[in-house]
Order: structure tokens, then sequence, then C-alpha cells
């Protein structure tokens, strides 16, 4: 496993952590604000981990398809999940 995904593993593992904690404190009536603020926190990581997988996408399997001759399916998948990323 390279480092790209063990870091993205790691940030989804303290996402994970921070999601079971965000789901307490709601049932423990805690201030909303206090409950936004770690759910921005929560997506900040889950991005940080996508980000880091995307990176390891291009580094290892973009690179391979395109030294192969068959990069123009790989660049189509980037264009397709940038799309859905930039609908955010």
């Amino acid at each position: 496993m390279n480092e790209e995904k063990r870091k993205a593993i790691q940030a989804l593992k303290t996402s994970k952590g921070q999601i079971e904690g965000i789901i307490k404190m709601i049932e423990e009536g805690r201030y909303c604000i206090d409950i936004s603020n770690q759910m921005v926190a929560a997506q900040s990581l889950l991005k940080k981990a996508n980000l880091l997988i995307l990176k390891q996408h291009l580094n290892h399997c973009v690179k391979d398809a395109f030294l192969s001759d068959n990069g123009d399916e790989k660049v189509d998948e980037i264009i397709g999940l940038l799309s859905k990323l930039l609908k955010d």
C-alpha cells in the first residue's frame, strides 16, 4: 500500500471517530453550532482523503494508462468526477 492510501485511511478513520462523536453530541442535545463545527471538520477530513486517493490514482492508474496508450478513458473518468465535485 502506498503513502497516499495510508494517509487516506488515517484521515477516514479520524473522520469516522468525529462522525461518531457528532452523533453522540446530537443525542446529548449539545449546542448546534458546536455540532456544525464538528461536521465541518469531518467534511474537511473526507475531502483530504478524497484528494489523497485521487493523487494516487493520477500518479499510478492514469500514468500507467497513458504509458499503455489508453489514457483517454482515464481522462474521461477524471472529468466525470470533477464535474460531480464542482457541483457542490
